[in-house]
């Protein structure tokens, strides 16, 4: 359940009084008129009629400059005798407008970013020299690459060429920070390198695939439902930095084979859950708002699908045939 409250001019509460009527919103309340004659209304709403709530409301106070829409969540309603608060659909996805600034904070290319990213190098090349599967665990759960990813396909479900920008600069920059830090972690070690956890990550098969897809889906599954807690799991399973550290740790000892085999393991889960998370959003039914940025959403999501495809396809024959 949430709440939506719009200020705008006292002579759309009839047609916002309609959109309450024709998405049976639970609950509608009006405040007084302000002195400047706008007015406070207020729809309680489920999650699965929000976002054709948003939607209606987007399009009939778009003209006014003034206009604002608020979206605040239920913590609790009592009584619960009236059955409003049951959740008839867990499959229900949440408003479009939340998803985005949930997921948009993940292509942020800011000092905390970059911190994050360089904490989380230290942590994981340590785990890997060390052969410490509890060390590189919490160097997968910081996962500061995973967001940009995320962000990277939402924004080409959306048509948002601004987002996709955003996100593949941030990813560039992240995996550059990784990488140079991983090779000057190499030439610095004083002992041996060739521990499991770094062996393991050298060695992409046909089953890194499956598992990438499957966790990329999970991720933006979780996304789009509002289970955000189910994302700790799935950045334990589809980790993108532990690969990229190992890369540049062998790159850094002179050992180029190794390296190859590590870049090609991440290259694999960057394409997979690039390609999973399209389809879930597509599945979802997650897409721009007008026909005009639908038709843009479109055209980029084709030739974003197909790129993706045929690269994944092109890693799958390479790791067949290695």
């Amino acid at each position: 359940m949430k709440y939506v409250e719009v200020i705008a001019d006292q002579k759309s509460l009839d047609t916002v009084k309609s959109i309450s009527e024709k998405v049976k919103a639970k609950d509608f309340r009006q405040s007084q008129v302000n002195e400047d004659g706008s007015q406070q209304m207020r729809l309680l709403v489920d999650d699965a009629s929000l976002q054709n709530t948003l939607d209606l409301l987007q399009h009939v106070l778009g003209a006014q400059p003034s206009a604002k829409i608020f979206v605040m969540p239920i913590e609790a309603y009592l009584p619960k005798s009236n059955g409003v608060v049951k959740t008839k659909n867990r499959s229900q996805s949440i408003a479009r407008e939340s998803m985005y600034q949930e997921i948009e904070k993940g292509a942020q290319c800011d000092a905390n970013f970059f911190l994050l990213v360089f904490l989380s190098t230290v942590v994981a090349a340590i785990g890997l020299l060390e052969n410490n599967v509890a060390v590189v665990i919490g160097a997968m759960v910081i996962a500061p690459l995973l967001g940009p990813n995320l962000a990277l396909s939402l924004g080409t479900a959306l048509g948002d060429l601004e987002l996709m920008q955003k996100s593949v600069k941030t990813l560039v920059l992240g995996i550059s920070l990784a990488f140079v830090m991983s090779i000057l972690i190499a030439i610095c070690w004083p002992s041996s390198i060739y521990s499991h956890e770094l062996l393991s990550r050298t060695d992409a098969s046909l089953d890194s695939v499956a598992l990438a897809l499957a966790s990329g889906a999970a991720a933006t599954l979780s996304l789009t439902t509002g289970l955000s807690g189910v994302l700790v799991g799935v950045m334990v399973a589809v980790a993108l930095l532990p690969p990229t550290v190992t890369a540049g740790i062998m790159l850094g000892n002179g050992d180029l084979k190794l390296a190859g085999g590590a870049l090609l393991l991440l290259a694999i889960n960057i394409v997979s859950v690039n390609v999973a998370s399209k389809a879930v959003f597509h599945f979802k039914g997650v897409r721009p708002r007008t026909w005009l940025e639908k038709e843009k959403a479109k055209q980029a999501m084709r030739r974003y699908l197909i790129g993706w495809l045929v690269t994944l396809l092109a890693l799958s024959v390479i790791i067949y045939f290695k």
